[in-house]
Order: structure tokens, then sequence, then C-alpha cells
């Protein structure tokens, strides 16, 4: 048995039966990540464990004790004197920090190219990118590389990397998990999620690092449970929304055919397919890149070679890139012509959702326009590469929940089908994605490494 294989639920399961001690598996996944980590560069910090089921930790996410950095140089040396709530919900359940994941500087980025410790590679292919901004967290668990990884999405950082590297990455409704210990990108679209090897992965990491903590202002008052019965349900009689908007101009078509044949899959299976409108979906791009960078110019003011950190000079490109754009949407005689306006447009993208919700249980579609790209295909170009979070950005807007689960292959690399759900409704959206999963085999896809 090659354990390095085993999905949460599974690595569970087996440590009851006392099929291996927590030792052999802390072991198994250390050896696989120093054969592995050079060629892909997922981790940037390995944590010697010998007990716990061994979870990957994006760098963002404060860990008392553990270098945490944000892939940047500023952080180049910073060490947490505390835990972000997740981690102590984490290891509260019996799980153990394996590692810190390399990612976009700040969580900044759709490919994983703006770390300041080099690009992560994608486990399916090398010499194509991972996505982002959670790269590195998304390339660990297609490669075997730890039992289950947490990520940030706050424009699709989780969802995105899930699509491109075939896992399932799951961004819950915010205020959901607590933000605490998460390095701030823009407050208001930033959610600490699941990144697993299975649906049932997601949703039990979901119950785990769920919950108020009395630390994050915006938390939901309930904590999420796993409803065994509603999960494992089937989805007859759902109603599953198509958006006409969603399969325009700038899809692949190979990727379109894969969704459509997935849709076809969920339709086999009892669903009602609803065609549905979100008109407004065509700005979400251009109101998320208002609004996040004035949030991000807001948030990295702290980093001010003062009180910690280096000088800002150790900002990568990116990220003084966003930094600019929002310092100037904020600035006087700008902020009614841009970021009040983008305000209110993000309200117009939350009342398509409620509008089209009103008919439906979820809704369906790609999570990316293409699969996983070469490198530098979209450097001198940010405007293309800030498109591939066409799908997902909205999800962040309305922070509503999202998951994206592997559906199939394009010039054998990964799709992703990406399914969305009301908000609070984070139960609907696993169940959709459970029924998908296990009505087909893409899940057992390896990469070959």
């Amino acid at each position: 048995m090659n354990i390095t294989q085993l999905t949460l639920t599974e690595t569970i399961e087996a440590l009851k039966r006392k099929e291996f001690p927590e030792e052999d598996l802390n072991k198994a996944y250390l050896e696989r990540i120093k054969d592995l980590n050079p060629k892909l560069n997922a981790y940037l910090e390995i944590v010697e464990s010998k007990k716990g089921i061994p979870a990957a930790i994006k760098d963002v996410i404060s860990t008392r004790g553990i270098k945490t950095t944000a892939s940047s140089k500023i952080l180049e040396n910073y060490i947490p004197p505390y835990n972000g709530t997740v981690i102590n919900k984490l290891l509260e359940q019996g799980a153990s920090i394996i590692g810190k994941t390399n990612h976009d500087e700040f969580a900044m980025g759709s490919s994983n190219e703006n770390s300041a410790y080099g690009v992560v590679k994608n486990p399916w292919n090398i010499s194509k990118v991972p996505g982002g901004s959670s790269g590195g967290s998304a390339a660990a668990v297609a490669a075997d590389l730890c039992v289950f990884a947490l990520g940030s999405d706050t424009g699709g950082s989780i969802r995105q990397p899930a699509s491109l590297c075939g896992v399932v990455g799951f961004k819950p409704t915010y205020g959901t998990v607590s933000r605490y210990g998460l390095i701030a990108m823009a407050s208001s679209l930033d959610q600490i999620g699941p990144m697993t090897k299975s649906v049932e992965d997601a949703a039990l990491v979901m119950e785990w690092i769920s919950g108020p903590d009395g630390y994050d202002a915006n938390m939901s008052s309930e904590k999420f449970k796993v409803k065994n019965e509603k999960l494992q349900s089937g989805i007859r009689g759902l109603k599953i929304g198509v958006p006409s908007e969603y399969f325009e101009e700038g899809l692949d078509p190979k990727v379109k055919q894969v969704i459509q044949d997935a849709i076809k899959k969920l339709e086999e299976l009892g669903a009602e397919i609803v065609e549905v409108s979100l008109p407004h979906s065509q700005y979400a791009v251009a109101v998320y890149y208002i609004l996040m960078s004035s949030e991000v110019s807001s948030n990295l003011a702290r980093f001010d070679g003062i009180r910690y950190g280096k000088g800002r000079d150790q900002f990568g490109a990116e990220a003084k890139r966003r930094i600019m754009l929002g310092t100037y949407s904020l600035s006087s005689g700008y902020w009614d012509d841009y970021y009040a306006q983008a305000a209110k447009v993000r309200t117009l993208v939350k009342q398509d959702f409620e509008k089209a919700y009103q008919k439906v249980d979820v809704i369906i579609g790609p999570v990316s326009p293409t699969v996983a790209w070469d490198f530098g295909a979209k450097l001198d170009d940010p405007l293309a590469m800030y498109l591939s979070d066409i799908y997902t950005i909205p999800a962040n807007l309305t922070g509503i929940p999202g998951i994206s689960l592997p559906c199939g292959f394009v010039d054998d690399l990964p799709v992703g089908l990406h399914i969305l759900g009301k908000f609070g409704d984070d139960m609907t959206v696993l169940q959709t994605a459970y029924a998908y999963e296990q009505a087909t085999d893409w899940r057992k896809e390896k990469p070959k490494l």
C-alpha cells in the first residue's frame, strides 16, 4: 500500500485500524517531499514531524515558531509568535504541519510566478504553471506531498490552482472560517479553505477549521457541520443553473466541451439543468481589481520596515503594481470615480446571483478559461493574467461558497468543474460535488512524477 496516496478519510480509517503508525505516515511524506520538492518547489519550509496527520499550510497563514514569509523578501526571516485560528483548530484534531507552501507574493497572482522564492511547477507537466496564488498547496496535494493543504482565496486563489493541478479546492462562504492569523490581502474578499484529494476530505477539513473564535468580527456564529446523509443523498431533483455568460468568447473550446460533458453527467444523475443569466459578470474583473487593490494598498501599508519586516523596496513588481493602483483609486478626486462606483457594481453582481438562486440550488461552469499555461506566457500582459480569474472572482465579491473538482483533461492537463452555492449553503455545494465525484473516475488520476 502506498500510504501517501490515501485520502484524509482513508488515512484516518487506516490509523484507527492500526495499519501503520503515525511515525511511518510522516516518514513516508517527508521522504516523498525530499525526493520531489527540489523538482516542484511547492514547499518553502519543511517541518520534521513524527506525530499527527501531515498538512501543508500556505505560507500566508501564521504558524507559531515556524517561518511565515508570505512568499516575500520583506518577511524573509519572520517567525510568528502565534498561530492563526485555523492552525490551532487543525492541531486540536490531530493534524500536524509538515511544511509551509510557496505562493504568489502576499497571495497576489494567478500563476505562482510572483513568489520571491521561485516558481512552483505543475506536477502534471513541470513546464506549466500550477495556478495561483495557492499554487504550492495545490501542487503539494496533487503530488501526494501532504494528506491535505490549506490555501486562501481572494479572487479564486484556491479554486483556480485546484483546477489547474487536478485536486479539490473549496472556498467557503465568507465568514465561515476565521481570518485571524491570515496575512491580509483584501479583507472583504479573503477566505481560508481546504485543498484536498476528495470532496469528502474537503467537507471534513471544513468542519475542523470553521466556527467563531472571537477574533474575526465577520465570523458567523454557526460552526459548519458535515451532514453525511445530505452529502451522500445524491442530486435527484436538484436544480442546477448554467449561466450563458460563462460559455461565451474567451473560453477554450476544448475546456468548454469537458464542462458540457460534466453538465450532462449531472443531468444523468437526476439534476434539472436550468439556464440562468448573470448579466453583470462582464464587469466583475474590473470591479474586483479596483476594490481588491484599494484594500491591498491599505493592508500592506503596515509593512514599513520599522515595526517588522524589511524596507518597502523589497516588494515584488506585482505587489507594487497593486499598491499603486489601489492608492490611486482611493486618492482624493478619484475615490468617487473608481472605488465608490466599483462598490455599487459589486452590489449589482450580488443581486444577479440572488435572482438566479430564486430559480436554482447551485450554479455550475468552468473554473478557468484554459488549462495550465507555459511559464512566462502571460507575464508581460497583466490584464491577460487577471482575466484567468474571470469565473472565480464573483464568488469573492458576493461571499458565496464555491468548489473546484476534477472533471476531465485537455492536452493531458486537468480541468476543474466549478460549483457555486447560495450564501451560507456550503453543504449543497459539497453534496453536488460529491455526487459528481462518485459517479466519475477523474479523482483517481495521478500525475506521473
